[in-house]
C-alpha cells in the first residue's frame, strides 16, 4: 500500500501529540493537513476549551459521516509502560501507545480510507464527513453534542455515520454497536437521626434503612430487556456515613449508584419507581439524578448489513450487532443521523497501560472503512 494511505503512519502521527482530555494536542489540525488536497471545507467549532472540526468533502446526499475523538484518557502509572505512552513503537507488528486502540487508530484507518477512495473514485456521488471532539473522555458537554445542536439548527443532514470506538470484543471484526444502554446515576442521602449506639430507640440508624433499600434493589427486576437490549442493571459504586465513633449512630448516609437502563425505560420512570421505594422505607432523603445518556437503537439497516459484509469479505468474520458496554458519543449522533453505528478495533487494551493496536488489525480496519464508502457512494 502507498505509503500516504497508510493508517500506521497517520496512527503513528496521532499518538504522538499528547492529547490528554480536553486537550488536541493539535490532532485536529494536522488531519485536516492530511485532508487539505481532498477538496475538505473546514468549519472549527469551539468551545470553553474543546476543540470541535467539521470537515466535508461534497454537498450532495447521501452524506457518511465519520465520527470520533482526538482526546485519550491520561496514561496511569508510567512505570507500568513498557514504552512511553506518547511514543508511538512497534514491536512484533504491535503499536503501542496511548490511543492506539481508543480511538486514534480508527481516526487513521478512516482518513487513509477517505484519502484511497478519493483517489480511486474523484467523481463519486454524494459527501464524506469528519466530526471529531476532543471532549468525548471528558464531561462530554462541550463536544459532539454542541456540534449536532449546530447541525439540527442549520439542516446539516447525516445519512450514515461510523463512530470509531473499539468495538471487536475477542476477535477483530465480531462486534458491531448499533445501540447503548441508557446512564443514569442516582446521589441519595438518607437522613436518621444521630444517637448513642446503646440507646438506638432514640435514634434512627440511616445505614440500616440504607440495608433494607440495598437489598430491595438488588432483588428487583427493572424490566426483562428485549431483542436488543440485556435488562436494566443497577450497582452501587458507593456507600459513605458520617465519620462517627464507634459508639454513635450516624446522622447520615450518602449512596451513589447507577442504572444501565434499556429502552423499556425511560429516566422519569426510574425516577418514579426509585421514588416509590424510598417511600416505603418511611425514612427522610434527599436525592440528585444525572442522566449522562438515553438509551438508543439504529435497527438493522443498509449501514449495518454493509458493514456486515464488508467485515465479512475483509477478515471472513460474521460481526453480530450489539448494545454493551459503556457510553459514547453516537448517544448525540444518534438523534440526528438516520443511520448509526459504532465499528472498530479490539477494546481489550483499551484506558489500559500498554494500550496496543495489531497493524494487520489497522490494515484491515482501512479496508473495511474503504468498502464501506464504495458501497455507499459508488
Amino acid at each position: 500500500m502507498d505509503e500516504v494511505f497508510n493508517a500506521a503512519v497517520i496512527a503513528k502521527k496521532l499518538i504522538e501529540k499528547k492529547s490528554i482530555t480536553p486537550n488536541d494536542g493539535g490532532c485536529q489540525e494536522y488531519i485536516k493537513k492530511e485532508l487539505e488536497n481532498y477538496k475538505f471545507s473546514c468549519e472549527n467549532i469551539n468551545l470553553e476549551d474543546v476543540k470541535n472540526i467539521w470537515l466535508r468533502k461534497g454537498s450532495d446526499r447521501p452524506l457518511v459521516v465519520f465520527a470520533g475523538h482526538t482526546d485519550v484518557v491520561p496514561s496511569g502509572n508510567i512505570d507500568e509502560w513498557h514504552t512511553d505512552p506518547f511514543t508511538p513503537e512497534i514491536k512484533n507488528n504491535i503499536l503501542y501507545g496511548r490511543g492506539a486502540s481508543d480511538m486514534k487508530s480508527s481516526i487513521a484507518a478512516m482518513v487513509a480510507a477517505t484519502q484511497r477512495f478519493i483517489k480511486d473514485n474523484p467523481n463519486h456521488k454524494g459527501s464524506i464527513g469528519f466530526l471529531l471532539t476532543s471532549d468525548e473522555e471528558g464531561p462530554a458537554k462541550y463536544g459532539t453534542q454542541k456540534v449536532i445542536e449546530k447541525f439540527k439548527k442549520n439542516n446539516t443532514n447525516i445519512d450514515y455515520c461510523i463512530v470509531g470506538e473499539p468495538t471487536s470484543s475477542k476477535k477483530f471484526g465480531d462486534t458491531i454497536k448499533n445501540g447503548r444502554r441508557g446512564s443514569i446515576t442516582g446521589h441519595l442521602k438518607i437522613i436518621g437521626i444521630q444517637g448513642h449506639i446503646a440507646y438506638p430507640e432514640l435514634a434512627k440508624n440511616p445505614i440500616h434503612y440504607a440495608g433494607t433499600l440495598i437489598n430491595d434493589l438488588n432483588n428487583f427486576k427493572w424490566d426483562n430487556g428485549n431483542k436488543y437490549f440485556p435488562e436494566t442493571s443497577f450497582q452501587i459504586s458507593s456507600v459513605r456515613s458520617d465519620e462517627v465513633a464507634s459508639n454513635m449512630i450516624p446522622r447520615s448516609v450518602d449512596i451513589t449508584f447507577n442504572l444501565r437502563f434499556s429502552n423499556e425505560l425511560t429516566q422519569e420512570s426510574i425516577k418514579s419507581k426509585f421514588e416509590e421505594k424510598l417511600s416505603e422505607l418511611g425514612c427522610q432523603f434527599e436525592i440528585k439524578w444525572n442522566c449522562s445518556a438515553e438509551p438508543f437503537i439504529t435497527g438493522e439497516g443498509k449501514l449495518t448489513k454493509i458493514l456486515q459484509s464488508a467485515i465479512k469479505e475483509i477478515v471472513n468474520v460474521e460481526a453480530s450487532l450489539s448494545t454493551s458496554g459503556g457510553t459514547s458519543d453516537a448517544r448525540f449522533i444518534s438523534q440526528h443521523a438516520k443511520e448509526t453505528v459504532e465499528f472498530g478495533p479490539l477494546n481489550e487494551t483499551a484506558h489500559k497501560v500498554n494500550e496496543n493496536i495489531n497493524l494487520q488489525n489497522l490494515a484491515e480496519l482501512e479496508k473495511i472503512y474503504y468498502a464501506v464508502l464504495c458501497k455507499i457512494l459508488i
